[in-house]
């Protein structure tokens, strides 16, 4: 079991210094997420192709974890529905709050469960689930900006 976390820390680490998709993507929907109680910030692009996730970016600063997540996040919509983002983005909310943890939610968010250690920690939860919440507002072309409080 030691080993398996080392891993899911390697990859959390690994996101977090090397994130994927850190990039502004023109001519897309965006929005902004902020949380105020450790200082994230996020800012998540996002293009469809009718009801399909084209292409999806995010920039901004925050800890190993929200930076991690975004980056997991990026490369696991790409393709997908929005209805399809959206089941995926519940059911890993579900699972880093405690709401559900079996094997098919957890075989359905792919890497995303490396990053189910922080249900331990709900200040992290908040910052697992920051780009998931932006994302969501970028879907739905919310102007406001997410914050977890």
């Amino acid at each position: 079991m030691s080993d398996l976390r080392e891993l899911y820390q390697e990859l959390i680490l690994d996101h977090g210094r090397k994130p994927r998709n850190y990039r502004a993507l023109p001519d897309a929907r965006s929005a902004d997420g902020y949380n105020p109680l450790c200082g994230d910030e996020v800012h998540v692009f996002v293009k469809l192709d009718g009801n399909v996730v084209e292409d999806v970016s995010f920039q901004g600063q925050g800890c190993a974890i929200s930076t991690a997540s975004a980056s997991l996040m990026t490369q696991m919509l790409k393709g997908k529905t929005v209805t399809e983002a959206t089941e995926l983005f519940q059911t890993f909310h579900d699972l880093v709050t405690g709401r559900k943890d079996d094997e098919e939610s957890r075989n359905k968010v792919g890497k995303l469960v490396v990053l189910l250690g922080v249900r331990a920690f709900p200040v992290r939860v908040k910052c697992a689930t920051l780009p998931w919440h932006t994302l969501q507002a970028a879907l739905n072309e919310k102007k406001t900006p997410v914050t977890t409080e």
